[in-house]
């Protein structure tokens, strides 16, 4: 007579393996589901025209519609020992090179001496009454710290450079990245040479894509 057997390690061992092969599918679809996701859906590179601001009256606006220019990005105050010079120079530098394939972009900010103390209104009204401005001026905008602009951390984070103070410029190329920056007392002479570079290169590629 033979021994008798049990079998019930093999009766209690089938759930066990059905539950792994459920855990070892959802492993498997997940992972494929994040290479999917990384092959098809990749974060999109940001670059200073892929972002929005508002302008002076709290619209919401794209940079995008300054793609393919050259722009000078500001950060301008009314009250500053360096007001009258930058505006002067600011307007001129707009009035010789734009506004075909290049603008400035002004940014009002009142963290460095409280020198920029009204609305972003009130700021556009001085600015264009006073300087004759025709170049954009946007809404008001913090610039240091954790409530700083998107579009202007991002110029900071790129040239590695954040202002000290009023009117520190920095050159974005028509693609939307930093070429240059120059601080507040630094000559309009010196932005000339590397505005006109930038205008010349547009210039040859809208030849070239004729």
């Amino acid at each position: 007579m033979e021994p008798l057997t049990t079998s019930y390690p093999l009766k209690y061992s089938l759930p066990k393996a059905r539950v792994f092969v459920v855990f070892l599918s959802m492993v498997l679809c997940t992972t494929i589901l994040c290479l999917l996701q990384l092959r098809f859906f990749k974060p999109k590179i940001k670059d200073f025209y892929s972002f929005e601001v508002k302008d002076s009256r709290g619209r919401i606006i794209s940079l995008e519609k300054y793609r393919g220019k050259a722009t000078l990005v500001v950060n301008v105050a009314s009250y500053c020992q360096y007001t009258d010079k930058n505006y002067i120079a600011l307007q001129e530098l707009h009035r010789e090179f734009g506004p075909s394939h290049f603008t400035v972009l002004a940014f009002p900010c009142n963290q460095f001496g409280e020198s920029e103390p009204g609305s972003s209104r009130e700021i556009e009204s001085f600015a264009k009454g006073n300087y004759g401005v025709t170049f954009p001026v946007f809404h008001k905008i913090k610039i240091l710290g954790s409530e700083a602009d998107p579009a202007f951390k991002f110029l900071i984070d790129s040239s590695k450079k954040q202002p000290r103070w009023n009117f520190w410029k920095y050159l974005v190329s028509p693609e939307g990245k930093v070429v240059k920056f120059w601080r507040p007392e630094e000559p309009i002479e010196s932005i000339k040479p590397e505005v006109a570079s930038l205008i010349r290169q547009i210039i040859m590629k809208k030849r070239e894509d004729l």
